[in-house]
């Protein structure tokens, strides 16, 4: 049998985690702090500036070179994220194609047509307008049976089964 946890136990128990959490943040920020100066202090070492004029050109010359090498490899990545990126819109819209644009149900709404035209626009709408009157008039065709056709239903079923016989036979 599980018990339920109270509310105060539950915000007390996430309150500890949170706190937990941050300090795990902050802890993690202060290890990517050090792992910088580490880095930086073996890769990049202070330049000796104590020389004569031709040293410190030198120097200059070896930091241009870095910066030249370091900048065509940031523009390398910068393309590369970009061809990515367009690479990824592309892959998005073929979802969406593939999933489709699902069409809401339409509703049916009960308008007549000066409502519309008053709906769509507005105020300026002062004529009213009979749809109905500019349809063509159809009149309804009445057939006429022969009163000789009704008579004796057995002779009609008789002639039926005649005619059956008829195309059973050939």
């Amino acid at each position: 049998i599980s018990k339920k946890m109270t509310s105060s136990r539950r915000h007390h128990l996430k309150s500890l985690m949170l706190q937990i959490a941050a300090n795990w943040i902050e802890q993690e920020k202060k290890d990517l702090e050090v792992a910088k100066e580490v880095y930086m202090a073996e890769t990049c070492p202070n330049p000796d500036l104590s020389g004569d004029m031709a040293s410190l050109v030198e120097i200059c010359k070896k930091l241009q070179s870095t910066i030249d090498k370091i900048d065509d490899a940031r523009y390398d990545v910068e393309a590369k994220v970009l061809k990515f990126d367009i690479e990824i819109q592309d892959l998005r819209l073929k979802v969406v194609e593939l999933a489709g644009v699902k069409k809401p149900a339409l509703k049916k709404v009960r308008m007549s047509a000066d409502a519309m035209l008053q709906a769509l626009l507005g105020g300026k709408h002062k004529t009213t307008i009979d749809l109905r009157s500019n349809l063509k008039q159809v009149k309804k065709e009445v057939k006429e049976e022969p009163t000789e056709a009704v008579g004796d239903w057995r002779k009609n079923i008789e002639d039926k089964a005649d005619r059956k016989k008829m195309f059973e036979t050939s």
